[in-house]
Parts: C-alpha cells; structure tokens; sequence
C-alpha cells in the first residue's frame, strides 16, 4: 500500500439501508485483516461516531470542522475502542455546512483537500455519507477513489440506484473523472421473502460484477450493536452478520488488489 490512502465512500440516498452498519463493520473488518482505517462521520445524525463508541462531549472537533479548514484530519480524528479504527466525529453543525460553503470556490473539494493533506497516516478512509444527494454527498464522491453502495434487498431498491448512479456520471465528468463504483453490497436480506430473491436476481442482472458476491443477512445482533456503542464485530463476532462483514472485506481487498493491479 502506497503513503496515499485508498478513499471508498459508502453512499446511498435512501435512508435505511444498511449505510453506516455497512461503514462501520467494514472499517473494523478492514481493520481486523492489519489496514489502519480513518472513517469519516459525514452524516448530521451522527451515528456512525454513536456506533463506534464516541459520545458526543468527545466530539470536540468534527467533520464540520474540517470542512470549514479550521482543523486537520489528525485534530479532529478520535481513536475509537477498535484497534486501528480512529474515527471524524459528527455533530449537527453539519446541517448548517451547506450554507456555509454555498458561495465558496472550492466548496465541492473542501474533504478532498484535507485528505491530500492529512490521509497518509492511514490505509483506508472510509465515509459515511447523510441520506440525500447534498453538498456532503458531493464532497465525499469528489475525495473518493470508488463508492460502495448498501442496497437493501427491497422492490423500490432499482429505483434509487439509477439516481445515485446519474450523480455518480456528473461527479465523474464535472468533478472526479476517477470516481468509479466500487461495488453494491445487498443488505438486509431475509431468505423467507420470495421478493428480496427477485431483487437480488435483478440487480445482478442489472449491474452484472458490480455486485458483491456476499449479501448482508437481516440480522438481530447487527441491529443490537450500536446502541453498545460497538460495531456488530466485536459485540458478537459469530452472528451471521458480523461472519457476512469479514467476508465483505475480504472481496473489497480483493477487489482493491485487482485495481492496484490494473493500474
């Protein structure tokens, strides 16, 4: 791995899809295989930094901080309860980021800016992008080398991937010609529904390899995690879904050797 940090947005603008469960289990897996792993807490609500553990009188700096250029990733980054995972912390001062930066130049570069300064400590960074395609969203698709995109295994889920799909294109042409997407991870599926079957035989179809061949099972454990303030693999590592994560992992390295490779 070079000094350059590998930059995977996770992004969806639906909400409720599994996102940050998605950010958070990741970042540990990646973690957990020897990565060092920053993820950026990008969404208002803040839950991925709730989900690792951070309370919010530690969120002394935060994402917005960084995007307004008053402090370094290294300032705002908080060591979290897993090894070799530091996290950006949000606070609701990122509702107000749009505003902000709306008259500013390089509103659309702010994040990408600060990781070119500030990444080289780390292997990987993570985002975990708000549920709307905003100015956050933008910023994120414009510092990252490839998105991931949770995609519940549900009937309206083709209906919201063209959309993210059409964003990614004008980020690509406008903004970042090397974004790409780095994968769909089907999540939430429940076996017992004949639906999540058809739409996971659909978006197969529709998106071919770009689909991850492990699919993120509903699971109860999962669920429990963050409010332990725990991501799902160290609240309980056998649980089905903790086991799907590693497995995620373990194909986005893949997929990232691949790249490397062809580069």
């Amino acid at each position: 791995m070079s000094n350059t940090p590998r930059v995977l947005t996770v992004a969806n603008q639906k909400g409720g899809v599994g996102k940050t469960t998605t950010a958070i289990n990741l970042a540990t897996a990646l973690a957990a295989i020897g990565e060092t792993v920053l993820l950026i807490d990008l969404d208002p609500q803040g839950n991925a930094s709730t989900g690792l553990g951070v309370e919010m009188r530690a969120r002394k700096q935060s994402a917005y901080d960084v995007l307004m250029g008053e402090a370094s990733l290294a300032e705002a980054a908080v060591v979290t309860d897993v090894p070799r995972v530091s996290i950006i912390p949000a606070t609701m001062d990122l509702l107000g980021a749009e505003i902000t930066l709306a008259t500013a130049k390089d509103r659309t570069y702010r994040l990408k800016s600060a990781i070119q300064k500030d990444g080289a400590a780390f292997s990987y960074i993570l985002i975990d992008c708000p549920p709307s395609l905003n100015l956050l969203t933008i910023n994120a698709m414009a510092a990252a080398d490839g998105i991931l995109v949770p995609l519940q295994c549900e009937f309206f889920a083709l209906e919201g991937l063209s959309q993210l799909l059409k964003t990614v294109e004008q980020v690509r042409s406008s903004i970042n010609p090397q974004l790409e997407i780095h994968g769909v991870v089907l999540t939430m599926f429940d076996p017992r529904n004949n639906l999540a079957n058809q739409v996971i035989r659909d978006v197969r179809q529709f998106l071919g390899r770009k689909v991850f061949e492990t699919v993120i099972p509903r699971n109860v454990r999962l669920s429990e995690a963050p409010s332990y303030g725990k991501p799902a693999l160290l609240y309980d590592l056998k649980c089905t879904g903790s086991q799907a994560y590693l497995r995620l992992a373990s194909e986005v390295i893949q997929r990232e050797r691949s790249l490397l490779a062809a580069e």
